[in-house]
């Protein structure tokens, strides 16, 4: 499997240079500008002197600096565009299955219908976990949160594959993405199982990953359980929708623990934890702890009321990167019908349709840009499916191995990347004596 092909992405305006004039020294730099950006390093030239070290940007949470060029992902927020290598999401949630999306994000073209196929069956070879995991288990709560769990698995899984370490070896990195696209699923359903007292279904090869992951959660070994087909797919559209987002917070520590040159389990432990946070992965459940305390849409008016005087928060909606409406937000929205079809209708869904309502038409929340992301309607659908609340963050980690991984390779490809090692400004006490 080739990894890390490059593909046209979308190049913002061209390149020029940026004057800046030093007050303190009456000298004036010029600072290349491309691609919308200017290289931290270039502030370093403007100093007061020899012992200056010279300018450098302060940017909390990384609100407005790269820290990579990536041809994966591309977001526009303003206009609610997201697209893998070039494809709308739109396009891709439609039509492509999550396999050959995973295939695209880490290749940069979709496979043909060989390569679907080989892909398929490589997968689904390696779904097995080695034996010895499985009884990692044992030693873990049953109220353990099932997040914590699979982090662990995780880890436990990469002593298994010292050989993962080479990673500069392209072979090497190709093999234990395999891996760990397929391990994930099994880790996942081993995560609930453990938590429900039941014993871990293995994997079958003649399902695809969807129902596989779905007879390993809910069905049983020899039980023949097959998944409604319907639900099959929309899990499959869920996980092209989770597939990558671009730079955001577990993809940045998937990027930085793999600068070290750590082997991908271990980083995409890391990942992972980054994912278990409330602001990140578990914001869906935030959902739908908000839509239990609403109750019913009786109970929006006043709810509504303490949002607009600061009270509460309106969870599921507004986002870091988007200020419009999410797009995967209005196809879960779709998807959610078509569950419910086959599942009934989770009442949930008309209160937030009506906060939806709401949110979209009334200028307070419209002039805060406040609308949709993909965690409002996903927590509505997972719970439809039958999935618990504490499960929902690594529903969203199994299909985000595929981005995480990607991303990992790109990085490791890319020259211009180091360890990763930001600088601080130091604001603690001057040099001073210990006390005698």
């Amino acid at each position: 499997m080739p990894v890390n092909t490059e593909s046209d992405t979308p190049e913002l305006p061209g390149s020029f240079s940026l004057r800046v004039s030093d007050p303190r020294t009456g000298h004036d730099y010029e600072l290349p500008v491309e691609h919308g950006t200017v290289r931290a390093t270039a502030l370093g030239q403007v100093r007061a002197g020899e012992d200056d070290p010279g300018l450098a940007t302060y940017d909390p949470a990384f609100k407005n600096t790269a820290n990579c060029i990536s041809r994966i992902t591309y977001i526009d927020g303003d206009r609610g565009i997201l697209e893998y290598r070039g494809y709308p999401i739109e396009e891709l949630a439609g039509t492509t299955s999550y396999l050959d999306t995973a295939w695209l994000i880490l290749n940069g073209e979709l496979p043909t219908p060989d390569e679907s196929r080989v892909w398929a069956a490589e997968i689904a070879a390696r779904a097995g976990v080695p034996d010895p995991l499985p009884r990692m288990l044992e030693g873990f709560r049953a109220d353990g949160h099932p997040m914590a769990i699979f982090i662990a698995l995780l880890a436990g899984l990469g002593a298994m594959h010292p050989e993962s370490k080479a990673v500069a070896d392209p072979a090497v990195r190709a093999e234990h993405v395999r891996r760990l696209i397929a391990a994930a699923p099994t880790l996942a359903a081993m995560a609930y199982r453990h938590g429900r007292g039941l014993s871990v279904v293995p994997p079958r090869e003649d399902l695809s990953l969807p129902a596989n992951f779905l007879n390993m959660v809910f069905g049983g070994e020899g039980s023949g359980y097959k998944p409604d087909p319907v639900l099959e797919r929309a899990m499959d559209v869920l996980f092209v929708l989770h597939a990558d987002h671009e730079q955001n917070c577990s993809t940045s520590a998937m990027r930085g623990v793999g600068s070290s040159h750590a082997d991908p389990y271990s980083s995409a432990a890391a990942a992972a934890a980054a994912l278990y946070g409330p602001l990140h992965g578990g914001a869906n459940e935030a959902v739908l702890r908000m839509l239990d305390e609403i109750g019913s849409i009786e109970g929006i008016p006043a709810f509504m009321d303490s949002v607009r005087r600061g009270e509460r928060r309106l969870m599921g909606f507004g986002h870091r990167v988007y200020k419009s409406y999410d797009p995967r937000a209005r196809i879960i929205k779709r998807t959610a019908y078509e569950v419910f079809e086959v599942t009934g209708k989770n009442p949930k869904i008309d209160i937030a349709l009506e906060l939806e309502r709401i949110a979209l038409g009334e200028e307070y929340f419209v002039k805060r840009r406040l609308y949709p992301n993909v965690d409002f309607y996903s927590g509505i659908i997972y719970e439809a499916l039958g999935f618990p609340v504490g499960l929902f963050p690594v529903l969203f980690a199994v299909p985000r191995m595929s981005g995480w991984l990607a991303q990992w390779d790109e990085m490791l490809g890319d020259r211009e990347q180091k360890i990763a090692r930001p600088k601080q400004i130091y604001l603690g006490p001057a040099k001073r004596p210990v006390p005698a």
